[in-house]
């Protein structure tokens, strides 16, 4: 799975709490989540963020509370993928059950600047910086997991494997 959009740079520690605010919690709807995304971080996200963006953040994306939220959130609002210096560990758990990929690389989260156009394929483990003509790896994720993403989440995932 190849990905391919504008960067949307943060900081360290973005919390869970600011990438959707706790007032939006009790809604179920995926698109309404979407348009508060980042609220909490970044009140102009959802005007600013195009299908396809890439979220980049430094260490510990995630972290606070393990609202699932956080990451139906961002990936309603379009983003394909989040790449950052490392995750809360629930989030990161959160993140792959719902199927939005995330990608561990400091170098990638410490280089790649807000507005850059970046470019990720899953499968081979490597981002493209083409603004700054760059390339950083990563580990791939491994079959069951990419197959989890692939699927759109855990639960398509499981009733997929029912049915196969």
């Amino acid at each position: 799975m190849k990905f391919k959009g504008k960067a949307i740079k943060y900081r360290n520690n973005v919390n869970t709490d600011e990438i959707i605010p706790a007032k939006f919690l009790n809604t179920r709807d995926d698109s309404e989540l979407g348009r508060h995304c980042m609220e909490g971080l970044d009140l102009g996200f959802a005007e600013k963020v195009r299908k396809g963006d890439i979220v980049v953040a430094g260490r510990n994306f995630g972290c606070g509370s393990s609202r699932e939220h956080a990451p139906v959130s961002i990936k309603a609002a379009g983003i394909s993928c989040v790449i950052a210096g490392s995750f809360a560990r629930i989030f990161f758990r959160n993140a792959i059950n719902i199927g939005l990929p995330i990608i561990e690389s400091e170098k990638a989260a410490k280089s790649i600047c807000d507005g850059d156009e970046i470019e990720v394929d899953l499968q081979n483990g490597s981002i493209k910086n083409i603004t700054k003509n760059e390339d950083y790896n990563f580990f791939a994720f491994p079959d069951f997991l990419q197959k989890i993403i692939d699927s759109g989440g855990l639960i398509p995932f499981l009733k997929h494997s029912k049915n196969a």
